[in-house]
């Protein structure tokens, strides 16, 4: 099975052999390095911008609007926060022109936690970005979902944020991509490319499928009744993780729902659950302040608050400048297992 990383490597491949992509541009995306986390190695129509994440939209954002079908990346989403005033002008442009004019611009970069980036590579993304309107934004959990989401957001006449979580970029899928080879290894030799030495190197790309993940639709990933729990990126296998363990031992059993999407977002999928469960949590590990979370939460109390049992909850990051190197500090900064098992364990288990 593939990993999250090769996924989009194969979807990039697969958009520009049949989808009309025309440049994967960004910060060391071509030749010889293919993305710091390779995730654009081999791809023909990836190159080398310099190091400036305002030139890169920019120039992403002139491509697609002379024509072009571009997937700009921003190597790690902290730099995104040195472009948010064209994220907003990207944003405005098909509703300042009546949906006359397309912008169908990709940007991709990592987020989240999970790799002991400390205080520059290691923060999140998605609650800045779902107040960015205009902008489609999703975050995979698994590698199929990778590969579905971002080839709807190539195919997308909007402009689509796709947040990669870095804890999870080597991590094997479960499910086969379409047209994907089963063995790991060989799929290994055939796309990345070697250590040392790659001038002469070519990958030999698999026979992929079209596959798609229509953007703004949930996946709901256990089924239960004794709460719900929605999440995204690297806290929804942790959400799965504490979900099983509380089924094993307790008997109880969860709705855990991925939401993939940011926006647009799956409301009736999560409405629907929680009209079942009549509880709640709401994990991620963005800071705890104006928290994309808060705004789910805030729905739900808004349009459901009689048919709760129990308080909703929101588990988030903590509200701190930047996450720390030590392992110590980064685990005590965002939601971890153990922090996700307790509190679902809580919720499950208060008296209504």
């Amino acid at each position: 099975m593939a990993t999250l990383v090769q996924a989009v490597r194969m979807a990039l491949h697969y958009g520009e052999t049949y989808l009309g992509v025309t440049d994967i541009l960004g910060e060391d995306v071509g030749p010889p390095l293919g993305g710091v986390f390779t995730a654009t190695q081999g791809l023909a129509t990836a190159w080398n911008t310099p190091l400036d994440e305002r030139g890169i939209i920019g120039a992403a954002m002139g491509i697609a609007y002379a024509g072009g079908r571009p997937v700009a990346e921003i190597q790690f989403c902290d730099y995104g926060f040195n472009t948010i005033d064209l994220l907003k002008i990207a944003g405005n442009q098909r509703w300042a022109g009546a949906g006359n004019y397309e912008l169908p611009l990709v940007v991709m970069t990592p987020s989240g936690s999970g790799i002991r980036g400390s205080l520059y590579h290691s923060h999140s993304f998605e609650s800045w970005a779902s107040r960015l309107a205009g902008w489609k934004i999703v975050m995979p959990s698994n590698a199929l979902d990778a590969y579905g989401l971002m080839l709807s957001a190539i195919l997308d006449p909007n402009p689509v944020l796709v947040l990669l979580p870095k804890a999870l970029l080597r991590v094997h899928g479960e499910q086969l991509i379409p047209g994907e080879p089963a063995d790991q290894e060989y799929l290994k030799q055939l796309i990345d490319a070697p250590l040392g030495d790659r001038s002469n190197w070519q990958p030999r790309w698999p026979d992929l499928d079209e596959y798609l993940v229509p953007i703004g639709q949930a996946n709901r990933v256990r089924e239960g009744t004794a709460a719900t729990v929605v999440s995204y990126g690297r806290t929804l296998p942790l959400c799965v993780q504490a979900a099983d363990a509380l089924a094993a031992a307790h008997g109880l059993t969860f709705d855990v729902i991925d939401l993939r999407s940011i926006f647009p977002y799956d409301w009736s999928a999560l409405s629907q659950s929680v009209l079942k469960t009549g509880r709640v949590l709401l994990v991620n590990e963005d800071t705890e302040v104006t928290n994309f979370g808060e705004h789910l939460l805030r729905r739900v109390i808004d349009e459901h608050f009689y048919e709760l049992e129990v308080r909703p909850r929101v588990l988030q990051g903590r509200h701190l400048p930047g996450i720390g190197l030590h392992q110590t500090y980064e685990r005590n900064s965002v939601p971890q297992l153990a922090h996700i098992q307790a509190t679902l364990q809580a919720l499950a288990t208060e008296e209504a």
